[in-house]
């Protein structure tokens, strides 16, 4: 039993802290921690040519965008790419029943067609600095965790305020470790972006929800970009004078492809990780809040699935919305299995079991953190049901497309009954209402989300059956009525806002949470964080030997791995890469997912590839590898070993989701799109050749 315990608890550190590809580290520590592990595996540059402050380097070609995703430099002129799904809404908002470029596509013909995309941004990295010392001056262990929390954000605030250098950049404290490290992130944030160019979805969104998560892919996940700045080369909110920004660095392409076993490396911004979380918080994930999330978005997908199938316009609409449910819905589904396929439970708490005789071995330990798990099981025991509650009114109640839209009317009652009531402040607030309500009856069908509140009210244990009554006799029901209703708005209709039914509904929804369950989350947060922080200082302390990575938390990091097949069960194995051939195979014009392009199936016909074709005369579109990605690397280069651009980061596989909780190289892989594939379909489906002469293109073998 002893051995069996030994071997387990080795196969966590193995699938945990000691996986050989496993990792999401700062780019600011390579020299210290990974450049030589890098450069053993196979990667042909110094840690400078990859993040450098004194000089341009790989990290001044990667940008965040939208501050959900990922995206690259690819041109002198400010040319980016990303995934289509990361520029899914964008397009949308570009597109109407007339100009339907979700289905058609959109490519700009010039510069001049480009299209200005209304509150996109995308944020490069300046410089990331520690500066743990200066944060947590002052701060000693006799302080509880909210006399720290306010400490440590007044010393933020005053090295954020030095560091955007009059506001030339926005400067951020980020903590790191649970609170153990800070770092300061400076950076340059683009306000002026342009839709250059976007394939069709049944392009860039082939094989949609049934094939997202899943490997064999398909997909063409791309969309294209551009940054604009001032004559001076910096960020600017849109204007006709604005001309196409001139980058430190971009990245150069390849067309060498990859094989089997190559040194892959990737940068971008990762959002969130929980890679030390103890095994009551990993149980929780898996066999309360997953399954709950997951039973209320399928309520949701049924409703809006069957709607967007019956009617284009809704499809166009829905999109988007369809697109955002059903990915973390899907991703829940996987990690959940992950978590039970690996064991992840049952390894931390041997882990766990290792680690309490660890700190039971001295007094001093023991004082310290004897106490800490059995802390950690006593804080979950009671944060339970909260955390169900809480669950209930985000995913249930505020899942409700009307009520969240009526939640931004609270504000104009608020001013509306103080006594400073000022005509001209309540008219400034009236037209941002007006402008907000005309974008939100854009995409809203009254329909569906009649539909959806029954189902919600339900689940909440509310009385669904006044859905219908809820919605067709309130102001917010008719956009037209609305839209008069804040044309003339004066402060005595105050008190009809406050009578009407859907109005009603979301304070009784949004009470609820504010005033009952947020507080209480606030507080169990505070504990929680209390505890997660010295549990991560006592791990790192213990395991003194290893080199730890902090979370993802959105900040610039860098993963490494290589190009590698999947083994998912037993006699199953997975090819490393897939081709055009298998498009056609899945085609099937009855489905909407995967109808396959017309001029796609010509080429593919009559083998034009052109240039774009690998070393055995197939167009691969996809390809796996053992890079540590999360949500937020949506859109990340993926970098061969001399810094060129081989492929787009768009996804895991389905149990690889469970690398948000515990790496596990057997089963964890990054899916991305073959940059081939990509410059296939701008030049011989698109014939978009103005973008391919804009952009630095290696040939097959001129690696070097």
């Amino acid at each position: 039993m002893k051995k069996l315990i030994l071997l387990l608890i080795l196969s966590f550190f193995s699938a945990g802290f000691l996986g050989a590809e496993e990792g999401i580290w700062i780019p600011v520590l390579l020299e210290q921690l990974n450049i030589r592990k890098m450069q053993d595996m196979g990667l042909r540059l110094s840690a400078e040519d990859i993040y450098s402050v004194n000089h341009s380097s790989l990290k001044d070609a990667i940008v965040q965008f939208g501050g959900g995703c990922t995206a690259e430099i690819v041109s002198s002129k400010g040319l980016i790419l990303t995934n289509y799904h990361c520029g899914l809404g964008s397009i949308q908002r570009q597109s109407s029943l007339q100009h339907d470029y979700l289905n058609e596509g959109f490519w700009a013909a010039s510069m001049e067609e480009e299209r200005p995309c209304a509150g996109l941004t995308v944020t490069l990295l300046n410089r990331m600095e520690d500066v743990t010392d200066k944060i947590l001056q002052g701060v000693d262990e006799t302080m509880n965790q909210l006399q720290r929390t306010n400490l440590v954000k007044l010393n933020s605030d005053k090295v954020e305020k030095e560091a955007t250098l009059g506001g030339r950049y926005e400067a951020k404290v980020r903590s790191f470790f649970y609170g153990n490290r800070y770092y300061l992130v400076v950076n340059e944030v683009f306000k002026d972006i342009r839709l250059v160019g976007a394939p069709p979805s049944n392009i860039g969104k082939f094989g949609g929800d049934t094939d997202n998560w899943m490997w064999p892919r398909h997909t063409g996940d791309f969309s294209i970009f551009r940054i604009y700045a001032n004559k001076n080369n910096e960020p600017a909110t849109y204007s006709v004078e604005n001309i196409p920004y001139i980058p430190r660095k971009y990245l150069p392409i390849s067309l060498g492809g990859y094989q089997q076993g190559d040194f892959t490396f990737l940068l971008g911004y990762p959002g969130t990780t929980s890679e030390y979380l103890t095994s009551y918080g990993v149980d929780l994930i898996a066999n309360e809040e997953n399954p709950l999330r997951i039973r209320l978005r399928e309520k949701r997908l049924e409703i809006i699935n069957a709607a967007m199938s019956q009617n284009k316009l809704i499809r166009l609409q829905y999109t988007p919305k369809a697109n955002g449910i059903a990915n973390g819905w899907k991703k829940m589904i996987g990690q959940t299995r992950g978590i039970r396929k690996a064991e992840t439970v049952l390894k931390k708490s041997l882990l766990e079991s290792s680690f309490q005789a660890w700190a039971d071995s001295t007094s001093e330990r023991r004082i310290r953190y004897g106490n800490l798990l059995s802390s950690f099981q006593t804080f979950y025991h009671h944060y339970l049901p909260v955390d169900r509650s809480s669950i209930y009114l985000t995913e249930a109640g505020q899942a409700i497309e009307i009520v969240r839209f009526a939640s931004g009317f609270r504000d104009l009652v608020k001013l509306g009954e103080s006594k400073e009531f000022q005509p001209a402040s309540c008219q400034k607030l009236v037209e941002g209402l007006a402008k907000t309500s005309r974008d939100f009856y854009k995409n809203y069908n009254i329909a569906i989300d009649k539909q959806v509140m029954f189902v919600m009210l339900g689940e909440m244990k509310l009385t669904p059956e006044k859905a219908d009554l809820i919605i067709t006799h309130s102001i917010f029901s008719d956009s037209t009525r609305l839209l008069k209703f804040l044309g003339n708005f004066k402060q005595s209709d105050i008190k009809l806002l406050k009578k009407d039914l859907v109005y009603q509904l979301m304070l009784d929804i949004y009470n609820r949470y504010e005033k009952e369950i947020l507080p209480e989350i606030k507080k169990y947060t505070v504990c929680f964080d209390s505890l997660q922080r010295v549990y991560m200082m006592a791990l790192m302390e213990w395991q003194r030997e290893m080199n730890f990575y902090p979370d993802a938390n959105l900040t610039f990091r860098i993963a490494f791995g290589k190009v590698e097949d999947l083994i998912p069960a037993d006699a199953v194995k997975y090819n490393y890469f897939t081709t055009l051939e298998g498009i056609m195979q899945k085609e099937d014009s009855s489905v909407y997912d995967y109808r396959v392009d017309n001029r796609l199936k010509y080429l593919y016909k009559n083998h034009d590839y052109g240039r774009y074709a690998d070393r055995d005369g197939t167009i691969h579109t996809a390809f796996l590898a053992s890079n540590h990605t999360s949500g937020g690397n949506s859109g990340s280069p993926v970098l061969n070993a001399w810094g060129q651009l081989i492929g787009i980061n768009f996804d895991r596989n389905w149990e690889g989701t469970l690398s948000d909780l515990m790496y596990d190289p057997s089963q964890c892989r990054n899916i991305s799109l073959d940059i081939r594939y990509c410059l296939f379909v701008i030049d011989k489906v698109a014939g978009a050749k103005r973008l391919i002469e804009e952009m630095e293109i290696i040939p097959s073998g001129n690696s070097q």
